[in-house]
């Protein structure tokens, strides 16, 4: 398969990145500064420079010509204010999803958040409510594409433990953590399960083996 990833350069899309060419994909990951160029050529990805909060439908979609899947695994990251919680973690979804549309990539992959899915609780940090509200507006979005095969991935609080191989992935798992290991590795085996398409799922971890839950979750 050829996958590209946006935002290549984040946590998640590098060991997912690292995932990937190690099985023998062809990956590409979308980064904005020209400088991460060397980290992921050094993972095995292609680097692709494109600015998602800049660029246009036409500028994006021609880097996913020929691709089997995207990904979406961009964020305006710590440290950003409200604005680039909009601009990046909602326009740019939305761009990434028009592109691939364009480009005639149907399944496509969006790395979201637990809790996206509602408004939040009041006493929320404002800029982390600003979050959730983009990533559950990109998420709504993706889903009411039928031109998409999408698969919606909410993990809980996400760690830099070692992964454990071992999850919980379901629609409504409560609240946990799960390691950025594990996170990367269900990536891999949804793109592996069509079957998950049309699925918004959480993920933390958990007993299950990360290829029998995605598994049951096609089921």
């Amino acid at each position: 398969m050829r996958i590209v990833i946006a935002g290549g350069h984040g946590q998640i899309a590098q060991r997912l990145e690292r995932l990937l060419a190690g099985r023998g994909d062809e990956v590409a990951g979308v980064i904005r500064r020209p400088e991460q160029a060397g980290d992921l050529l050094a993972l095995g990805a292609e680097p692709v420079i494109c600015d998602l909060e800049s660029a246009s439908v036409a500028d994006v979609a021609r880097h996913l010509e020929g691709a089997d899947a995207a990904v979406f695994a961009a964020g305006a990251g710590p440290g950003s204010g409200i604005e680039r919680k909009e601009t990046v973690d909602h326009a740019a979804a939305t761009l990434f999803a028009d592109a691939a549309e364009t480009a005639g990539v149907r399944r496509f992959l969006v790395i979201s958040s637990m809790g996206a899915g509602a408004e939040p609780p009041p006493g929320t940090d404002p800029v982390f409510a600003a979050y959730l509200r983009a990533k559950g507006a990109a998420d709504d979005d993706v889903r009411a594409r039928a031109g998409l095969d999408w698969t919606i991935l909410r993990p809980g609080s996400l760690t830099d433990d070692p992964g454990t191989g071992r999850v919980t992935l379901t629609g409504s798992t409560g609240r946990g953590s799960v390691p950025r290991d594990d996170v990367a590795a269900a990536l891999a085996a949804l793109l592996n399960e069509p079957g998950t398409a049309g699925r918004t799922l959480e993920l933390i971890s958990g007993g299950t083996p990360v290829a029998d839950a995605v598994r049951a979750a096609a089921g």
